[in-house]
């Protein structure tokens, strides 16, 4: 009977063996396809690119360092001045930073009330939970510089549709991770405060924002570093701030690239340092980290 049941139970195993070799095999194919497609994909669309650009990318890929050195021999010829020039800059700076920083507070509030608008078992209205996640998606998926060159077009130049674009998206962005946070909160909390008779916002308020207050933070100072970024980048299109004066520097030429060199000073120390002061504070929040 035993020699019976080992060599029926043979030819199980290898079934088991040549089923999953023929998996294996297949999954290397779709790899391999996967790979080939986007390896062609990659080709044709830089070929289609560098076919419509003004210049072609192999034709100036020698000249890629000349500008970099022309600013930095400039700058060193000059370096006496970087510190003038820095002080000159810094008011822009520091709308730099206000811009950032008013526009993570709207986002934040913003992509709070969505959050818990479009979380299951939080909601307040729960057939709109589709609604507001579509609201979400869409102010995330719209780059703050198409916003802000439509706002530009209606309010004009300055500050303020950079912000209001920076806003947009940073609540879209910040309603995803909000929501994926309030996902893991433990609802007794909440039906405690609904067994006494607690409105929607003291449910929120009292029950759920206590849990996810140190990720909330968290995820708020890692956007405030991204919408530094975000303002600099939005002042080449007339947004006002650093960006705009650097811009300007740029198109100058030579015999301003001193104050490029200056402003690309401020700017780096600035995220460098922001970059570093959000960290520390992120890694004590979620993590208990304080050094």
């Amino acid at each position: 009977m035993t020699g019976i049941s080992l060599s029926s139970a043979a030819p199980s195993v290898d079934s088991i063996q040549t089923a999953y070799m023929a998996q294996v095999h297949r999954r290397r194919l779709y790899g391999g396809l996967t790979l080939l497609i986007f390896v062609i994909l990659m080709v044709s669309g830089f070929h289609v690119a560098d076919d419509r650009n003004a210049g072609g990318f192999w034709e100036g890929l020698h000249q890629i360092g000349d500008y970099p050195a022309d600013v930095l021999s400039e700058a060193w010829e000059k370096r006496a001045d970087l510190p003038a020039l820095m002080v000159k800059y810094f008011p822009a700076l520091v709308e730099t930073i206000n811009i950032a920083a008013v526009s993570t507070l709207i986002g934040a509030i913003g992509g709070l009330f969505l959050s818990l608008l479009g979380t299951r078992g939080l909601a307040k209205w729960p057939r709109l939970i589709p609604l507001f996640r579509r609201i979400s998606d869409v102010m995330r998926a719209v780059p703050e510089i198409v916003i802000a060159l439509v706002l530009i077009f209606v309010l004009g130049g300055g500050p303020v549709p950079a912000m209001i674009a920076i806003a947009i998206h940073t609540a879209g962005a910040l309603a995803k991770l909000f929501s994926e946070v309030s996902e893991n909160t433990d609802l007794k909390a909440v039906e405690g405060l609904t067994s006494t008779g607690a409105t929607w916002f003291q449910r929120m308020l009292l029950g759920v924002l206590p849990q996810v207050a140190p990720n909330y933070v968290s995820y708020t100072l890692l956007r405030f570093e991204i919408n530094i970024r975000a303002s600099a980048i939005l002042g080449f299109v007339g947004a006002g701030g650093l960006g705009y004066e650097l811009r300007n520097s740029m198109a100058w030429g030579p015999g301003r690239f001193d104050e490029a060199a200056a402003i690309f000073i401020l700017l780096f120390g600035t995220i460098v340092f922001f970059d570093q002061v959000s960290s520390r504070y992120r890694n004590r929040l979620t993590e208990g980290q304080g050094q």
